[in-house]
């Protein structure tokens, strides 16, 4: 419901057929595709977890945190995440502009197309576009040119504090996690303040296994786990079959010193 490309449905079957038991749909700041991911998991024998992607500014970046096995419903949780989400058609038309002046044709409106719900237009739908009329190779590209923080049609956002994140998060009856933090472009002192607050706010967990890291990152984020006391996380961050680094179900399993968060919910 956010910037995946297949609905909930198809995600669950995605994820059945590659013998995922246990999984979590986690949107950027919506709920909406919860209802019918957990509907469509318990016709397929999986267990679920209602989860969110939630967008934070930290320190002048983005930073998302999940929330895992919240309550959907939950009223402050679904009001905060519709104030966050009110910003991004502004944000996306400036883009547009940027992109324009750059000489990317209809940008903004080339975008839109690759948007089931426009209140959530995002960067990597105006990446998608730029990838299908071929003014970049990949996704990555397109950051990395055009998109990425401090690229010329970056356009920051005020998103949530961190703060107020986890806050929504633990009031739904859900644990919090730091999710991808191997792309999070923080000095180490940044990273150990980051991971403070965090702790100190209510947070219990970080991604170590994903679909956003290098292998070489899972050992290095494994050991943060252990230093802070975190659970551990393993999520693939797929989007698309055809921008996945990694498919549904295909990581490696967390080291197994660390305790996984949904250890006391199977």
């Amino acid at each position: 419901m956010s910037d995946g490309v297949l609905p909930p449905e198809e995600v669950a079957d995605r994820a059945h057929a590659n013998g995922v038991t246990l999984w979590a749909l986690t949107d950027h700041d919506i709920l909406d595709g919860v209802p019918q991911a957990r509907a469509r998991a318990g016709v397929l024998g999986m267990r679920f977890v209602a989860g969110v992607e939630i967008s934070v500014t930290w320190a002048g970046h983005t930073v998302h945190i999940v929330g895992l096995n919240v309550d959907d419903a939950n009223r402050d949780l679904v009001e905060g995440l519709r104030e966050i989400r009110s910003g991004r058609t502004e944000r996306a038309r400036e883009m547009g502009r940027r992109l324009d002046a750059m000489g990317v044709e209809n940008s903004y409106e080339g975008a839109l197309e690759y948007v089931s719900n426009p209140a959530l237009i995002s960067r990597t739908h105006f990446a998608r576009y730029l990838v299908e009329r071929g003014y970049s190779r990949n996704l990555q590209a397109v950051f990395d040119r055009y998109l990425g923080d401090g690229c010329p049609a970056y356009v920051p956002m005020k998103w949530a504090t961190l703060e107020q994140a986890v806050n929504w998060i633990t009031g739904a009856g859900g644990r919090a996690i730091i999710a991808h933090p191997g792309r999070y472009d923080y000095t180490p002192v940044q990273f150990g303040a980051l991971f403070d607050e965090f702790r100190e706010l209510g947070g219990v967990g970080i991604e170590v296994i994903t679909g956003s890291h290098t292998p070489a990152q899972y050992g290095e984020y494994a050991q943060v786990a252990r230093h802070y006391g975190f659970l551990a996380s393993r999520g693939s961050d797929f989007h698309s079959p055809r921008e996945a680094r990694v498919d549904l179900g295909r990581l490696p399993s967390l080291p197994a010193d660390l305790t996984p968060v949904w250890h006391d919910w199977i």
